[in-house]
């Protein structure tokens, strides 16, 4: 088996992580393992897939950014 070390990793998101594989049940070590296995096994069609239906189910936002920092500009 390999090994893989991963330096620097902020420790907020090493608690976040411990926190996520308690809650499963699991140690760090198993839910990272688990968690890379299965990003890896997921290919870019399904990612493709997973985005599509993603887009399906967001409401779409009518908000005009370029008004927004115009405006912005102007109070200055």
């Amino acid at each position: 088996m390999a090994q893989v070390l991963i330096r620097n990793l902020d420790e907020n998101v090493v608690a976040r992580l411990k926190d996520r594989a308690a809650e499963k049940h699991l140690s760090l070590e198993q839910f990272l393992r688990d968690l890379l296995t299965e990003q890896s096994q997921t290919d870019t069609h399904t990612r493709l897939e997973n985005l599509r239906m993603f887009r399906e189910n967001v409401e779409p936002f009518d908000f005009d950014f370029t008004a927004a920092i115009r405006s912005d500009r102007d109070a200055r």
